[in-house]
């Protein structure tokens, strides 16, 4: 039985939205813009560094509503499975794959071939290949929500144990665009060392960030142009950017720099660049459920700043956090409804709930700091996950001493459930639903089963170690590829409780959906 522990909840009246007045605004704007003099930095807290976060999500094969497609790296092929038959069928595509997606209409998959510098673009019902070569030495696909565009590029937080740089001229700053209708290949050239594409919702348009460039990419045209934005401003020594956030209708796209109290926004029909204040050492960037609303974490000055998109030029609402509170982290909930407020770097057990009506955060009480943050599909349970280490609050004998943990929080009745993990999270999922959540550790062979309405979580135990873990779109059904010599998959769906296992060909490559 898991031992009790004390929950500190506070609704704290001192959150108020702060609106800034028509004389405020003199003060702050020049020519419509906030001066970028208004916070000088003095505020960065340099030891906490950046907020970083565990992927759980980021690794995994990828499926359609009936077929999931798993690519096999050792043996230059992809394979599909069909469901609920598990039918598998396996054809042969570039060389090394390292990477496959599926398209949003679920008629494609796409793998992306490392050993072969190429694309491998594999219909879902026949199969048939068509192979796209790109440029050498890239090692990570992005593909475009409608499925039409991949880029492809070299960031260096992608490389694994193995890559090595090849001899002669190489340069990092050179990206692949790919029409995967008409498959054609285009080049262009980026910023230094690029590590984030974000596309449109419509597809027309991309950009890539990289340390000291915005490269706005027009995939309208019948060629692809490129309009490169310049961040660095004539400053020597540009603090790195970290983070891009483009608005849904593609007219805007925000970038956060490390440690720099000032977000730039760059309009994206011009490329026309500018500062906007933004609190003191914004440290992350989210988008509203629907996209009308941008908001930015300040952690040094303990605030929100939330900005409205039809005109982000606006003057923003501010929002105070609590006193005393560390929160670097924003996650807004899928309904819309809440943003999780914590930080991954304080070594803070503790975790702000933001009630998008009210304005109110109510602090939570945790038993360790964390290390990443989820939700459930509806918005109504978070998952909360702790590393090993711990900040000393705890002792030697506590049963969550020295482990890993997820807690299940209950965010109406703000009720938790923390549950002690026999190793790290690995990967985790949910369903469509918002009823189940499907987990695995590294090194266990088992699969963590989360009840969401219950908050009870049950184990089944599978075959092998777990190597990457997804869900079924639509459905209560998770599968899960395994560590075996000649590749392992299982299913197991929530309703059932049933688990089936395909064995029988290589599927331990690096595949995401």
């Amino acid at each position: 039985m898991l031992q009790p522990f004390v929950i500190g909840l506070s609704l704290l009246s001192g959150c108020s939205e702060m609106h800034l007045t028509s004389a405020d605004e003199a003060a702050y704007w020049d020519s419509g813009m906030m001066s970028p003099d208004a916070y000088d930095g003095a505020g960065f807290d340099e030891d906490l560094g950046s907020e970083e976060e565990v992927d759980l999500l980021g690794l995994r094969p990828a499926s359609t509503m009936e077929h999931v497609f798993v690519a096999n790296r050792e043996r230059d092929t992809l394979t599909r499975i069909n469901v609920p038959s598990l039918d598998v069928l396996t054809v042969s595509v570039g060389n090394e794959p390292t990477t496959v997606a599926t398209t949003t209409d679920h008629s494609r998959a796409v793998t992306f071939n490392i050993g072969s510098a190429d694309l491998s673009v594999v219909d879902a019902q026949t199969l048939s290949v068509t192979t796209i070569p790109i440029r050498p030495s890239l090692n990570r696909m992005s593909l475009s929500p409608d499925g039409r565009w991949a880029i492809c590029m070299h960031d260096l937080a992608y490389r694994d144990e193995n890559w090595q740089d090849p001899s002669g001229a190489l340069s990092y700053n050179e990206i692949s665009i790919v029409d995967l209708e008409t498959s054609t290949h285009h080049e262009t050239v980026v910023g230094s060392f690029p590590h984030d594409v974000v596309f449109s919702d419509d597809g027309a348009l991309a950009v890539v960030v990289s340390d000291d460039y915005a490269a706005i990419i027009d995939l309208s045209e019948a060629v692809p142009t490129t309009d490169r934005v310049d961040l660095s401003g004539d400053v020597q020594d540009t603090p790195a950017a970290e983070e891009i956030l483009l608005t849904p209708d593609g007219q805007w796209a925000f970038v956060r720099q490390y440690g720099v109290d000032n977000l730039k926004l760059i309009a994206l029909d011009s490329g026309e660049l500018s500062s906007i204040q933004a609190g003191l050492n914004p440290t992350d960037m989210d988008l509203t459920v629907d996209g009308s609303t941008a908001v930015v974490v300040a952690r040094d000055s303990s605030e929100l700043w939330l900005f409205d998109l039809t005109d982000p030029t606006d003057v923003p609402e501010v929002i105070s956090m609590p006193d005393g509170e560390v929160f670097g982290s924003v996650l807004m909930s899928p309904d819309g409804q809440r943003g999780l407020l914590y930080s991954t770097v304080s070594g803070e057990s503790r975790l702000g709930v933001w009630d998008r009506d009210s304005d109110e955060i109510t602090v939570k009480s945790l038993i360790k700091p964390l290390s990443s943050v989820g939700i459930s599909a509806d918005g109504e349970v978070a998952l909360l996950f702790h590393p090993a280490e711990e900040n000393g609050q705890l002792s030697s004998d506590d049963p969550f001493y020295d482990h890993h943990a997820v807690t299940l929080l209950d965010l109406d009745s703000q009720f938790p459930n923390p549950i002690r993990l026999p190793a790290a999270p690995l990967a985790y999922d949910n369903t469509s639903d918002g009823l189940t959540g499907f987990l695995v550790t590294e090194g266990e062979s088992s699969l963590q089963v989360l009840n969401y309405a219950t908050l009870i979580h049950d184990e089944v135990i599978i075959p092998s170690e777990p190597v990457f873990l997804g869900v079924l779109p639509e459905s209560d059904m998770a599968y899960i590829s395994q560590k075996h010599s000649l590749g392992r998959i299982s299913f197991y769906g929530a309703s059932t409780r049933q688990l089936q296992t395909v064995t029988g060909f290589a599927l331990n490559a690096a595949i995401e959906q």
